[in-house]
């Protein structure tokens, strides 16, 4: 039986829950992994993992990234599955349009996703970040599988990075440098394709650089802000930058289901010796865990699961797999690391759906139905309409008062939508200046001149409220409000 050498056996110190365990202080949680006794950046090398759930989270990064790859080339209804265009002001979502106009489904949209951290936060802990964020997804699945492949597992890559600078190292550094910039310029593109589009990111890589400046500095500038956090700041990015890992302390309770290390089954911690029978290590007071660091060595952000939950732990399962091993290898149950709430590791409780979960779950199947609402009424049009700066009311020879007013229009439709105006609480007309009908191009915007006539006897004072539809083919689609300016009585 080949187990991996034990950690150094330290003071024993009693823990929160009475248990006496060793204490190796050179690891215990009093500093961050990442860094030294003088504050200076201690670079991880985390084991390669492997196991069940390394497989299950390989298969689900790949569904992810293939997702990510081609979402900018996915149309439906001839949109883009998701496209955020900030410059122009011009988002596509699953296929539907919106605009700066639709800014109170944004806003529901982003209380529907924060909502949703928190509901998945309270019950499974920090698993979006180990599962499913786009920076870890493509660090641990994408780059350091590079990074395996080229230089080797962790024990090859620290013998590298201590050997003097030969033709050989030079090499290998260089053939991942250059492979993780490739990388990041391929990321770097597929985010600017999220941005303006794959059209315009297709014109920009095939037409003479001079004509797309900009987007080249945009590509440019995103490829190496990749290339810094894949290949150098790394981990930091989840302990340092992302807020995530701070604010879901405030989330978790006794029955949230995270990554944990079962205590009460492991310690106190010892190493095993050969042929030794598991009665005598029980008798000599001894738990499951054998010190062998496992655990340790595979942590991608370089903590011990078994100090307990931590900021930095991401849930990427990395833990469980090597535990998992190790418990294999000396006869003993799997499960001394695994997906538990603390009521389960204490008591023994199975999870369950508490009244703060569902008080959450509630909110979001609220703001949810909300959302689809806003979504499915949103009108097909988005119309402003604005009386024409510095004019005044005008008296025809009919004897009727004219206003100018200045009018945009967003049609926020696959197709091209005539467009008929009509007053709504005023009897009087309404004429469009320049082209009849006024056909509004699918998923753009018109801006024309539009000139309404009320009779004076019709009019409330010297400032009137106008209600105007907005109609399609006979059916309306908005009202719009208005004043209209007339003579003082």
């Amino acid at each position: 039986m080949s187990i991996p050498t034990p950690e150094p056996s330290g003071p024993r110190q009693l823990d929160s829950h009475g248990a006496s365990r060793d204490i190796d202080w050179g690891d215990f949680r009093d500093h961050l992994a990442t860094a030294d006794q003088k504050g200076n950046r201690r670079w991880l090398y985390p084991k390669m993992p492997e196991g069940v759930w390394h497989r299950r989270r390989a298969w689900f990064a790949t569904a992810l990234i293939t997702l990510m790859f081609a979402g900018p080339w996915i149309r439906i209804h001839g949109n883009p599955l998701l496209m955020i265009n900030i410059l122009e002001r011009r988002f596509s979502i699953l296929g539907q349009i919106f605009w700066p106009q639709d800014t109170l489904i944004f806003a529901v949209a982003m209380l529907v996703f924060m909502t949703g951290i928190i509901v998945f936060t309270t019950a499974f802990g920090r698993l979006w970040c180990g599962w499913a964020c786009p920076q870890t997804v493509m660090m641990e699945m994408v780059f350091r599988k590079v990074e395996y492949l080229l230089e080797g597992d962790a024990q090859d890559q620290r013998a590298l990075n201590a050997a003097p600078w030969t033709a050989r190292k030079v090499f290998r550094k260089g053939l991942k440098q250059g492979v993780f910039f490739a990388l990041s310029f391929i990321v770097g593109n597929t985010l600017l394709a999220y941005i303006i589009g794959s059209e315009r990111l297709l014109a920009i890589q095939f037409d003479d650089p001079r004509n797309h400046v900009g987007g080249l500095t945009f590509m440019l500038l995103f490829t190496l802000l990749f290339y810094a956090i894949f290949a150098r700041f790394r981990e930091q990015a989840c302990t340092f930058i992302c807020p995530y890992g701070r604010f879901q302390s405030a989330m978790l309770d006794e029955n949230s289901m995270v990554v944990a290390y079962d205590h009460k089954r492991g310690e106190k911690r010892g190493p095993l010796h050969k042929d030794q029978p598991i009665l005598q290590r029980t008798a000599a007071g001894l738990g499951d865990c054998v010190a062998c660091r496992q655990c340790v060595t595979v942590c991608p952000t370089g903590i011990d699961i078994r100090n307990g939950t931590q900021m930095e732990c991401v849930n990427c399962t990395a833990c469980i797999d090597a535990c998992d091993t190790i418990m294999e290898k000396v006869g003993r149950p799997k499960g001394l690391i695994r997906f538990a709430s603390l009521n389960n590791i204490e008591r023994g409780e199975p999870q369950r759906f508490t009244a703060r979960m569902k008080l959450y779950a509630t909110v979001l199947s609220l703001l949810i139905a909300l959302f689809l609402f806003l979504v499915f009424t949103r009108a097909a049009t988005g119309t402003t309409l604005l009386r024409a700066p510095g004019t005044l009311f005008q008296t025809t020879a009919e004897g009727r008062i004219q206003n100018l007013y200045t009018m945009k229009v967003i049609n926020k439709t696959s197709h091209d939508l005539p467009v008929e105006l009509r007053l709504e609480n005023h009897s009087g007309t309404v004429r469009v200046m320049g082209a009849s009908p006024l056909v509004i191009a699918k998923e753009s915007m018109a801006q024309t001149s539009l000139l309404i006539e009320i009779d004076p006897a019709a009019l409330a004072g010297n400032s009137t409220s106008l209600k105007i539809g907005i109609y399609s083919d006979g059916k309306r689609l908005e009202t719009v409000t208005t004043g209209f300016v007339g003579p003082r009585k």
